[in-house]
This record gives structure tokens, C-alpha cells and sequence, in this order.
């Protein structure tokens, strides 16, 4: 009983879905059609089109699924200790310090790179 219940269910799932793509499509056709038209009711279609696509969505399984999942992530986001803005500044001088210092290294070590091959092959650079 149970699987004919989720065989259902996931027939009007990919029935669900195929309308989401089909809306989506028939927005980006429309909108290439309807150039002439002006933007802003082109972006209000496409506003109320993609609400009610994600809307659609929504009611599936893997909607609802990535609904709880956004629901989550953002409550985990909250619980997160942010730095300080003089923290992020002083890391993002020690990121730009050390970068500098290893490109310095890295076009010294070519410079050397660039002679040692020249006077082996004899080609003078």
C-alpha cells in the first residue's frame, strides 16, 4: 500500500516539476517574443512567473526537503561568532602581506630559473 502511495506521489511530483520547467521555458520564450513590450511589465511577468514556479516547487518533496534545509542553514548562520571588523581587517592585512611576500619569492626564484636554463642552453636572456 505504501509504495503504491509514493508511486503517486512521485508522479505528481515529476508531474509538478514538469510544469515548473515548462513555466520557466514558456517565460524565456515569451520574453524574447515580447521584446517590443516594455521592460517593466516584462519584469513584473517574470516576477509573478517565477513566484508561482517556485511556488510549485515548493510543494514537492525535494521542495519542501530544500525548504527545511534553508530553514536549518539559516539558524545555524545565526549561531555563528562573526568577527570584529579590526579582526577582518588585520587578517585581511596579514592575507595581502603574505602574498606579497610570496610573490616576491616566487619572481626572485624565476629571475634565478630564467639565468640558470640561459647559461645552460647558452641562450642569453
Amino acid at each position: 500500500m505504501s509504495e503504491k502511495t509514493e508511486n503517486q506521489s512521485n508522479a505528481l511530483d515529476m508531474f509538478k516539476w514538469v510544469v515548473v520547467f515548462a513555466l520557466l521555458a514558456g517565460l524565456v520564450t515569451a520574453n524574447t517574443m515580447y521584446g517590443e513590450i516594455s521592460v517593466l511589465y516584462r519584469a513584473i511577468a517574470i516576477v509573478v512567473v517565477v513566484g508561482i514556479a517556485g511556488f510549485i516547487a515548493a510543494t514537492t518533496e525535494k521542495g519542501s526537503t530544500f525548504l527545511s534545509f534553508a530553514k536549518e542553514s539559516r539558524t545555524e548562520v545565526r549561531k555563528v561568532v562573526w568577527p570584529t571588523r579590526q579582526e577582518a581587517n588585520q587578517t585581511t592585512l596579514i592575507v595581502l602581506a603574505a602574498t606579497l611576500v610570496m610573490a616576491l619569492i616566487l619572481w626572485g626564484l624565476d629571475g634565478i630559473i630564467v639565468r640558470v636554463v640561459g647559461f645552460i642552453t647558452g641562450i642569453g636572456a
